[in-house]
């Protein structure tokens, strides 16, 4: 339709959201036309705010709004303990179980060969720099359980013990309330050589 460049303009937009496919970018494309103009002009202002005023932590590359996040300055977190993660969505899981009082470095991505992404690419020398500040004893490693997060892992791990630090990864198993036998043979078996 050659009367339509903005809508189709609006679609392929939506179509960049990760699960997103042309059918539900139109679905949201109409809805938000037909049934909430408010609703797109807040998401429009709330897109461009995010876009000028978000940055990376100068510390540990999270999203922040300052210069140093929230987490990164509150003088509580245990400043001993370094936690990896590939994403600031991973970050705030971890926080969501509050379990976790110790500082991040987010990768912002994981290694991944095949397209051209490597150690550099996702910071790890800067990793090893926040780390090496001298307050830093542990570097807890929780990449995903992906083969590519587990290379991460194991790229990251293996620099960090060749300068003498003492690197953890997160423990695998079986999911609490699960039973056995409807578990992966993939996570049983993890759980059984990471027994304690």
């Amino acid at each position: 339709m050659s009367d339509t460049h903005t809508l189709d303009t609006l679609i392929q937009s939506l179509r960049r959201l990760p699960g997103v496919g042309v059918r539900s970018a139109q679905r949201m494309a109409f809805h938000l036309l037909q049934h909430d103009r408010e609703g797109a002009q807040l998401l429009s202002r709330a897109l461009q705010d995010a876009v000028a005023q978000v940055r990376h932590c100068t510390l540990c590359h999270t999203f922040t709004e300052a210069e140093v996040c929230a987490t990164c300055s509150d003088p509580r977190r245990d400043a001993t303990k370094l936690c990896v993660v590939e994403t600031p969505a991973d970050q705030a899981a971890l926080e969501r179980t509050a379990a976790f009082k110790g500082r991040y470095f987010v990768l912002m991505g994981k290694l991944s060969p095949l397209d051209g992404i490597g150690p550099r690419d996702i910071g790890v020398a800067k990793l090893i720099e926040r780390a090496s500040d001298g307050v830093v004893q542990e570097v807890i490693l929780a990449t995903n359980f992906t083969a590519e997060g587990e290379a991460t892992a194991h790229v990251i791990g293996q620099a960090l013990k060749s300068r003498g630090f003492t690197v953890t990864r997160l423990a695998r198993g079986v999911p609490a309330g699960s039973e056995l036998e409807y578990v992966d043979l993939g996570t049983i078996a993890h759980a059984l050589v990471d027994r304690r």
